[in-house]
């Protein structure tokens, strides 16, 4: 569904001042759906006045960086990469000519948006390019910055688990409540009496599951997978993680109904080791050391 369609039938764009500069209105109808998500002329007042100091601002900066020595040296023809972009805005619509009547809704056409994206790109390219004449990242930066930042690669403790779930509904005669409670603390009784044995305890439990669970993951013998905390339903996850290896919980209900939970494993918190993280670190420095070089060189444009 393309932005026009929130806007009314006969609805028109805001009046557009005969002295808006070219590449200006790109701006503003990006913002208003970026910040709104609607078209120009759907905007209240308020919110038109909000979508003109944005676009102001960042019309200004384009033509600030496009006004640069780096910019001309950037060559944008009509051709494939061009294209694309147009192509991109063209299939939010069903036509050609849903979009052409989208854009004089919004003070534009079809040449003004190709200038603006071919704007864009030349924006984007200067930006890439500046930010890529960083300063190089060391090992040394990168184990300062883990050693600084330990916690971020602190991972909690997990638990293996499996669970076996006895739905209520009382549309079914095996499943109103005070059947459902019998039927899980049937289930209950028959593995509690291999409790003394895990590896026992584990064969039952899947077996108990794959016959009588009606979760999904019956077909696994009820395998949950490796879980962090807060990922099952409140009243599961705090039962959980007070289990130890290779114990069984009591009933326990959730929205979906009675449950019986096996813990197969704990697995300790721990932090990650450098070399494990070490592309995340050099990915995360990177990233801002080149938002600092584009900060320094913009600024030097206005020194």
């Amino acid at each position: 569904m393309s932005a026009s369609q929130a806007i009314a039938p006969h609805s028109t764009a805001s009046d557009q001042p005969a002295s808006e500069p070219e590449g200006y209105r790109y701006h503003l109808l990006r913002t208003a759906t970026a910040r709104f998500q609607r078209n120009i002329p759907a905007l209240s007042r308020d919110e038109l006045a909000e979508a003109q100091r944005q676009a102001q601002r960042s019309f200004a900066l384009e033509e600030q960086v496009l006004n640069s020595a780096e910019a001309r040296a950037v060559l944008i023809p009509d051709t494939q990469l061009l294209q694309r972009s147009y192509q991109a805005v063209k299939q939010r619509y069903d036509s050609q000519h849903e979009l052409e009547a989208d854009l004089e809704r919004n003070g534009l056409d079809s040449r003004q948006l190709r200038q603006a994206l071919r704007r864009e790109l030349i924006f984007d390219t200067v930006m890439q390019r500046v930010g890529a004449r960083h300063a190089p990242i060391t090992d040394a930066d990168e184990r300062l910055f883990y050693e600084l930042h330990r916690e971020r690669f602190d991972t909690p403790e997990t638990r293996s688990a499996r669970h076996i779930l006895i739905t209520i509904n009382d549309d079914y005669p095996e499943n109103r409540r005070a059947v459902a409670r019998a039927r899980i603390e049937a289930i209950g009784e028959r593995l509690r009496a291999q409790a003394n044995d895990p590896a026992a305890l584990l064969d039952a439990f899947i077996d108990e599951a794959r016959k009588g669970s009606e979760c999904p993951t019956a077909m696994e013998g009820g395998q949950l997978g490796t879980l962090s905390p807060g990922q099952l339903y409140p009243a599961l996850d705090a039962a959980l993680f007070e289990l130890e290896t290779s114990q069984l919980s009591g009933v326990l209900e959730s929205e979906l109904g009675f449950h019986l939970l096996l813990c197969e494993a704990i697995h300790p918190a721990k932090t990650l080791p450098f070399e494990q993280v070490r592309a995340r670190i050099h990915q995360a420095l990177e990233q801002r050391r080149r938002k600092e070089r584009q900060r320094q060189w913009l600024a030097s444009l206005t020194a």
